[in-house]
């Protein structure tokens, strides 16, 4: 289950610190009081160049910006996102595909929802990576109303301040919350 993190990883990761340490001081010119921030920011874009933020509420993005700038600074983990918004086509078109490929619409709600039901279209769900990444966000996450929701995504987190700090329910899967209760832990 958990895949042992190669030499590439861990020299990537190094790397990436490092560019943090190096983008301080510009940051710090810059913008002194976000400076950690942006340092962090810079270095992690170098490191998942295809990251967008964009469609995200706002919340959602302070949120995450706040802890994997935490994550990055007080423990030197990276936390990457793979996805976070998508809009309505884009979800309809990632669920007719996993129903195709899984054979049912049932099958589909284990892994996507379709789009009037996902968090990813409300802009407050984020697929996180790598795994040790999601470790950390897991562990610390509460802290920036961040909650992993789903037993079978180890990277899916949900942006859910209305908990007022606590973690909402977590369910086995996407579609467990329109099943019957009896089938949710059976």
């Amino acid at each position: 289950m958990d895949e042992p993190r190669t030499a590439r990883d861990r020299l990537l990761a190094a790397v990436t610190v490092l560019l943090g340490i190096l983008f301080l001081l510009p940051a710090l010119l810059w913008r002194p009081h976000r400076a950690r921030e942006l340092a962090c920011g810079w270095a992690l874009g170098l490191r998942f160049p295809t990251e967008d933020l964009s469609g995200l509420t706002e919340g959602a993005r302070a949120a995450f910006t706040a802890a994997r700038t935490e994550a990055f600074w007080r423990h030197g983990q990276l936390v990457g996102l793979t996805s976070g918004h998508r809009d309505p086509a884009t979800q309809q078109r990632l669920f007719d595909e996993e129903v195709r490929r899984s054979g049912s619409e049932a099958a589909a709600r284990l892994l996507v929802l379709p789009p009037e039901q996902s968090r990813h279209v409300k802009g407050i769900a984020l697929d996180v990576r790598p795994r040790e990444g999601a470790r950390w966000l897991e562990e610390h996450g509460a802290g920036h109303d961040l909650y992993r929701t789903y037993d079978n995504e180890w990277w899916h987190f949900e942006h859910r301040p209305e908990t007022g700090g606590m973690p909402p329910r977590r369910v086995s899967d996407p579609g467990a919350a329109a099943r019957p209760r009896a089938a949710v832990y059976s």
